[in-house]
């Protein structure tokens, strides 16, 4: 069972990325809060949960959440800053466009650089932990999930309406028999 939140005194906002591994497209953060006495007996780490899932709770998140926000980091960004910085300025992103200002940071993960004068306490797992960190997992997740398939119609070399750019074999092979495209991390060892 999720935690409800970690300090029942403050505003908290949970965070997670998603994409950190692909080879193509952004890295994709969320924050969300959640009010205290929220309550989804589905809701759990995106990973763990079905597609048709993903998208049911998104739905009512999105609705009864305080203040969420989406906000990604291209892959010309990820070759310039590298991954790990990326995925941090990604959740960043996400804050700055919070409708409520968060007294205190949920993170998954175990590192994190600082938001300017908000304290933040990073969870190893968090999104199997904490109910806010677990919402912004699957934000992230169907938000990035729905820009792969999106890409796909125009670039299906690829299979990332199945693989989402992370490095499967198809995924491989089309870059072996077609070379890149404008969406991929040039930074990453892609073969």
């Amino acid at each position: 069972m999720l935690k409800p939140f970690y300090n029942q005194s403050l505003i908290e906002a949970g965070l997670d990325e998603v994409g950190r591994g692909c080879l193509a497209g952004p890295v994709v953060a969320a924050a969300v809060i959640l009010p205290k006495d929220y309550k989804n007996s589905l809701l759990n780490d995106s990973k763990q949960l079905t597609k048709a899932q993903r998208n049911q709770i998104r739905t009512e998140i999105m609705e009864f959440a305080l203040s969420w926000a989406v906000a990604e980091v291209s892959n010309e960004e990820i070759d310039k800053i590298n991954i790990l910085n990326a995925s941090f300025l990604a959740m960043h992103r996400a804050i700055d466009q919070l409708l409520i200002l968060p007294e205190h940071l949920l993170v998954d993960g175990n590192r994190f650089t600082p938001y300017p004068f908000v304290p933040h306490t990073c969870i190893v797992k968090g999104d199997a932990k904490f109910m806010s960190i677990a919402a912004a997992s699957v934000l992230a997740k169907t938000y990035r999930d729905d820009l792969m398939e999106r890409l796909a119609v125009e670039f299906s070399h690829y299979g990332w309406e199945q693989n989402a750019g992370y490095p499967t074999a198809l995924h491989r092979a089309g870059i072996r028999e077609f070379g890149t495209c404008r969406h991929h991390r040039m930074s990453f060892r892609l073969l």
